[in-house]
């Protein structure tokens, strides 16, 4: 009897080792794994031609920009992200739509066995799920967004047309590092010999690092904030990020993006690069109103939830997946951008992220901004193995001073929050993905 598709996501979160349901455990330190069943699958990874997109923040929406403006542009688009927030499928599309239950039914359905018998990760698995769809599917490019780090990540057996690497923070520093060099030299992985790299921002910790590994795979190397520059005094017109756009110093226009949020401002710059460089490959060719279209319907062509993303007016109500320092500092620069009377902030996160440290920066950058006065917090859990207990983050948020009451269910804190604000106050849900993700799903 055929395999329900229930019964294979069952199988998928249940059976096979999930990092984002077990945490560490499910970590793989090398690419053997995904290697063999590239093999067994008949290397699939080599079928499509494709994009590797990795860094710490904001290679989720970069991946999604630059699908977008592909699709645009007329391209047959595979689009590969993680984690999902509501529905399995989200993170593999062809021009937006999912792929479908059956295809993953089937593929699991005639690799069981081999799954089963080589251990593979949930990642492992979906990852040779995504590249044997795409090349069945005989996409004309795929972006790939890399899971965790880069160079021991499965999506590293591509070989692309070009690497972006977007910016470097501290996360994940137990499997990557507790330095900026030292996750940068992981990051720097998915750079292939004489493959075009693009890097987000210059840093000086990582600069020297990825001008050396680069130069070492004589692969050219750019940064895109040396180029490109968005004007900081953007605007948001009530659905739209309305910014100025400029290129070597001269003004390229204005553009209107999607996907909203101040630190769009470097993802957007890094995505000019990136299509410049594409530009440059026989294959591609992006019109500057194909790119403008690209950004300003990015939601609409790819479906990306979570970041900075309006679920509800009077109050506002927003939903951000903010979770390390630089998401926080990024997230602040919105804050400070809104005309709001009080915030009413909904906070939680997974148990393996150094939460006291991230729960007591946020508080005090709401402070550094004259927010935190007034502030009202609640506290809750996502829906995740991984999962912090609301009590023990209620406890040192409690220790930090930090007063707000507790809701093992976060749609039970959205609802009483919104319930409580004024129509000006403004409603942040944040902390984790996975707690976003349980308020969307419905």
């Amino acid at each position: 009897m055929k395999t329900t598709y229930e019964e294979t996501l069952d199988f998928l979160f249940n059976s096979l080792p999930a990092y984002h349901r077990i945490g560490a455990a499910a970590y793989k330190a090398d690419l053997s794994n995904t290697e063999a069943m590239m093999q067994h699958l008949g290397h699939p990874e080599r079928g499509f031609r494709s994009i590797h997109v990795a860094g710490t923040n904001g290679k989720g929406s970069v991946s999604h920009f630059l699908a977008s403006i592909l699709q645009k542009a007329g391209y047959k688009v595979g689009l590969y992200t993680s984690p999902h927030l509501v529905d399995f499928r989200e993170r593999i599309r062809i021009n937006g739509e999912m792929i479908p239950k059956e295809a993953v039914t089937d593929f699991v359905d005639a690799n069981h066995t081999f799954f089963v018998e080589q251990q593979l990760s949930f990642f492992e698995m979906t990852v040779g799920l995504a590249f044997d769809y795409f090349r069945n599917e005989k996409v004309d490019i795929a972006v790939i967004e890399v899971g965790m780090g880069g160079r021991l990540d499965s999506t590293n057996v591509i070989t692309p047309l070009l690497s972006v690497i977007t910016n470097i923070g501290l996360d994940h520093t137990q499997f990557l590092g507790d330095t900026l060099e030292k996750i940068a030299v992981e990051k720097a992985g998915i750079i292939k010999p004489g493959v075009p790299v693009v890097i987000g921002q210059t840093q000086p910790e990582t600069q020297p690092v990825f001008e050396r590994i680069a130069a070492e795979r004589n692969s050219p190397i750019t940064f895109a904030d040396r180029h490109w520059h968005v004007d900081p005094n953007w605007r948001f017109d009530g659905e739209r990020m309305v910014l100025e756009l400029e290129h070597e110093g001269q003004d390229v226009g204005q553009f209107t993006s999607g996907l909203i949020g101040p630190y769009q401002m470097w993802n957007i710059a890094t995505v000019c690069e990136a299509v410049e460089k594409l530009n440059e490959h026989s294959k591609f060719k992006i019109q500057i109103s194909e790119f403008k279209k690209g950004l300003d319907r990015v939601v609409d062509n790819t479906h990306l939830m979570g970041r900075w993303q309006v679920i509800g007016h009077e109050p506002l109500t927003i939903c951000e997946t903010a979770h390390n320092f630089d998401g926080i500092n990024a997230m602040m620069l919105g804050l400070v951008g809104l005309d709001f009377d009080r915030l009413h902030i909904i906070y939680g996160c997974v148990n393996d992220k150094d939460y006291r440290s991230i729960l007591k920066y946020l508080h005090s950058q709401l402070d550094k901004e004259h927010i935190r006065k007034d502030a009202i917090w609640r506290f809750s859990q996502p829906s995740v193995q991984r999962a912090l207990p609301v009590a023990d983050l209620q406890s040192a948020a409690g220790e930090m001073g930090i007063e707000g009451k507790a809701f093992a269910n976060v749609k039970d804190a959205v609802a009483d929050a919104r319930r409580a604000a004024s129509p000006r106050d403004l409603v942040l849900v944040t902390g984790s993905i996975f707690l976003v993700a349980d308020v969307l799903a419905s």
